[in-house]
């Protein structure tokens, strides 16, 4: 475990996660290294999360009861997320009765939905742990259009539940400052809780040379060809299109591949690739277990993350910085928060100077280097688990010292 300091006083946690948890993406690992670094802390966490998804190790969970017609995993919005939801509201209320938390930490938007009447009614603060804007990723994800209604209604619905919690966790400060900027929030009821990586997990070295370039030829790659790696879920507001396309143009003039660890929709993306004409030079590997993708990543020599989102966090990030791979991202507020200057970016849909970055990259090792040791240093300093669960034993102990307000 990371160094921490001098211990806070051990809370009753009770963590609701309106997710399929667990799954190998983003949002998921950032409930999980919270969970970890606060239970190695003392503290007593359960967790209520959807009855899909699967268990971890030494994080005790509490599930909803299974909906026979729907068992696979969650992602994005659709109406069964209503139910799941309420749900959710009812085994998160007998598991607080019974339990009695101190504090109540709530994931996302609709975690703070639903932790709310459980505050209530039992007197305890509520946290909530925001990774972007709900009505925001509603639009960025496609489920509906700018202007459409429903969004105005999510929004309002948004800017409601941001005033219930007693304190706010921004994953980042531009997280922040959007929500005390365009939402009018108290800027001292936003805490910024950076999201953060496992610097011993992920670290270069994960494989020797002999390994890595084993491998690297069990996948088709030869010795001197060039790998680009991505992690993540494979759809449109991920950049995957874009992605695609813009690599295609990257193998018109070098020998390169393209690494692609993730899921849903990985035949579509198949198909895609072959008909780009790059499908012998694309792998697509399926969903990779987040404990063991540091050995995936030790295989490529650059990252890359093209996600268009201008809220949501951007885990994969941190993940690549800690194992010293030079990344190449869109220039996004969150990218500039996380990769600062050592980042390289392209601006937001321009395929072209993207296949120039990469080639650029490819035919420069000793700048790839420097970038990824850099990137490696900035993980380190910036973005340890300690850092994190330190800022939120801060917070438990602000709310749980003050009365629960009445808004």
């Amino acid at each position: 475990m990371q160094g921490i300091g001098a211990r806070a006083c051990p809370r009753r946690v009770l963590m609701i996660a309106p997710t399929s948890f667990f799954a190998d993406y983003g949002c998921h690992v950032r409930i999980y290294e919270q969970a970890r670094g606060l239970i190695a802390r003392g503290h007593d966490v359960l967790l209520c999360t959807y009855h899909s998804g699967r268990d971890v190790p030494g994080l005790p969970i509490v599930r909803t009861p299974a909906l026979p017609w729907r068992r696979r995993i969650e992602i994005g919005a659709s109406w069964h997320r209503l139910l799941l939801d309420l749900l959710l509201l009812g085994t998160a209320w007998q598991t607080a009765r019974r339990r009695r938390p101190d504090v109540i930490h709530a994931f996302l938007h609709e975690g703070a939905l639903i932790g709310t009447p459980i505050s209530r009614l039992l007197g305890v603060p509520l946290l909530a742990d925001l990774q972007g804007s709900l009505s925001s990723e509603v639009m960025e994800h496609g489920t509906f259009p700018p202007g459409h209604q429903v969004i105005g209604v999510l929004r309002r619905l948004e800017s409601w539940a941001d005033r219930q919690p007693a304190r706010l966790l921004a994953n980042t400060h531009h997280t922040a400052r959007w929500l005390v900027e365009d939402f009018g929030l108290a800027p001292a009821q936003v805490r910024v809780v950076p999201d953060v990586v496992d610097i011993e997990r992920f670290a270069p070295g994960r494989l020797s040379a002999e390994e890595r370039q084993c491998r690297r030829q069990a996948l088709g790659i030869p010795h001197d060809g060039f790998l680009l790696v991505y992690v993540g879920l494979l759809a449109p507001y991920q950049g995957v299109d874009m992605l695609l396309h813009s690599f295609a143009k990257v193998t018109e003039q070098m020998d390169a591949y393209l690494l692609v660890m993730g899921f849903p929709h990985m035949q579509k993306y198949q198909h895609k690739a072959g008909a780009l004409g790059i499908g012998r030079r694309v792998i697509f590997t399926g969903p990779v277990s987040y404990f063991e993708l540091p050995e995936w990543l030790a295989l490529g020599d650059a990252a890359v993350s093209l996600k268009l989102s201008q809220t949501e966090g951007n885990v994969k990030l941190l993940n690549y910085m800690a194992m010293g791979l030079p990344v190449v991202a869109l220039d996004t507020p969150v990218g500039r928060e996380y990769l600062g200057d050592a980042g390289v970016f392209i601006p937001q849909g321009d395929g072209q100077a993207l296949a120039e970055v990469v080639c650029r990259l490819a035919s420069m090792p000793a700048e790839r280097w420097a970038l990824g040791q850099r990137l490696r240093q900035r993980a380190v300093s910036g973005f340890r688990l300690s850092r994190a669960v330190e800022s939120i034993e801060a917070v438990y102990a602000e709310v749980c010292s003050a009365p629960l307000a009445v808004l």
